[in-house]
């Protein structure tokens, strides 16, 4: 492919400068300075751009199109070059997904929390991080700078470090969860909470996570919203009180609106990104506990779960990369749409 394209271009070049050799003759220089001086009038931008998209090429368009290919093969535990020879299937990789039953309830099993996942956990740190900065932005809160840097520590700690401290902390037997802070809770009246299976049951095992990633991702919903805030007019306030507002239809026909307009894309690329959250799901708990089906664990996601498909003991390639496809062609259908519904391209207004 790569030698048809200098090919096509070679002959469009060759054309190209037969038509100017055929107007005028005397403006056809073969000369090397001629040719370096052309080449630096005409193609100086070419030259300091085509590193770039050779870089582009090797490290993006290269692995995407093996992954493509991958997906229509039988690459897997039983057919790995050079012992067995991989063999071009077609579609029967994306049938066996839907056909057989294993990879079918597994698929469906782990797509379908992957959605709740995304969408709770996302949603959480989209509400508190709006519902912190709309207090902090309150005139009559004091110490304003100390409580926007309090409010700024999950972002300044590695989540690597934090979701591995949270592991500990939510440890069933000696996690500080049910061992400290569920006990100092039952000290007060009428309130018996007993120890949760944070670690070892799907259920809390969920909510653990959602509510981990609601604290991790919150700051940067924080200062975001907090820009917005702080460009909104006072005038519209005051103007909307004189017209007997309350507080919430401030917030509901000021304040939101101008967040959205603004931060819209910003939260769709929070539900794209939570979407592949690798780092969330398998350093918690390595997408545990139990297990539905081809290697998932009850928790993993779809990006967790190809992770697993491809350095377990068994390895299915061709699944794994099926289910790459599958992932990227609903990221980026939902990302469109909601770009276009968000009129997140037509700012210029």
């Amino acid at each position: 492919l790569i030698f048809t394209l200098i090919w096509i271009i070679n002959i469009y070049d060759a054309n190209r400068v037969a038509k100017l050799k055929a107007l005028d003759p005397s403006n056809i220089n073969y000369s090397p300075k001629a040719m370096l001086l052309n080449a630096y009038n005409n193609g100086f931008a070419y030259f300091l751009t085509i590193p770039a998209y050779i870089v582009m090429i090797f490290a993006i368009l290269f692995p995407v199109l093996v992954t493509i290919f991958i997906s229509f093969t039988n690459y897997d535990f039983y057919h790995i070059p050079p012992g067995t020879l991989v063999d071009w299937v077609g579609f029967d990789t994306f049938k066996n997904i839907v056909s057989l039953s294993t990879y079918r309830d597994t698929f469906g099993a782990v797509f379908s929390w992957t959605v709740i996942w995304t969408v709770s956990a996302t949603t959480l740190q989209v509400v508190i991080g709006i519902f912190t900065a709309m207090i902090l932005n309150q005139p009559f809160i004091k110490g304003k700078r100390i409580f926007g840097v309090i409010m700024l520590l999950p972002w300044a700690v590695p989540a690597f470090i934090t979701i591995m401290s949270f592991s500990n902390m939510f440890n069933d037997s000696v996690g500080a969860i049910n061992s400290q802070v569920i006990p100092f809770i039952n000290n007060l009246p009428f309130v018996d909470i007993p120890s949760l299976a944070w670690k070892t049951d799907p259920f809390w095992t969920k909510i653990a996570i959602i509510s981990i990633q609601g604290w991790l991702g919150f700051p940067y919903i924080y200062v975001l919203v907090s820009g917005i805030l702080q460009s909104i007019p006072s005038d519209w306030y005051e103007a909307a009180v004189i017209d007997g507002a309350t507080n919430i239809q401030k917030f509901r026909y000021i304040t939101l609106p101008q967040i959205f307009a603004v931060a819209a894309p910003i939260f769709v690329t929070q539900y794209t990104g939570n979407f592949n959250n690798f780092s969330m799901i398998y350093l918690f708990n390595e997408g545990g506990p139990g297990s539905v089906g081809s290697g998932a664990g009850a928790t993993d996601i779809l990006i967790s779960w190809i992770y697993k498909l491809t350095t377990g003991q068994s390895p299915q390639y061709n699944i794994a990369s099926a289910v790459t496809l599958i992932i990227s062609a609903v990221v980026i259908t939902i990302s469109m749409l909601i770009f276009s519904r968000t009129r997140a391209f037509e700012m210029e207004d």
